[in-house]
């Protein structure tokens, strides 16, 4: 199991969400829609392996 990439996909989506809550409480908007989509995509998209020959 693959657990470094895994945490640190994890970290990478906290960190954009939690930094787009504090920029909506702050009233940016425009910013904080910018880091819940990067968060969105961060937690979606798969993380691409090398192949072994």
């Amino acid at each position: 199991m693959n657990t470094s990439k895994s945490f640190y996909s994890d970290m990478t989506t906290g960190l954009f969400f939690v930094a787009g809550m504090l920029s909506f409480m702050s009233g940016q908007f425009i910013l904080s829609t910018l880091l819940f989509g990067t968060a969105s995509l961060t937690s979606n998209l798969n993380q691409p392996t090398p192949v072994h020959i």
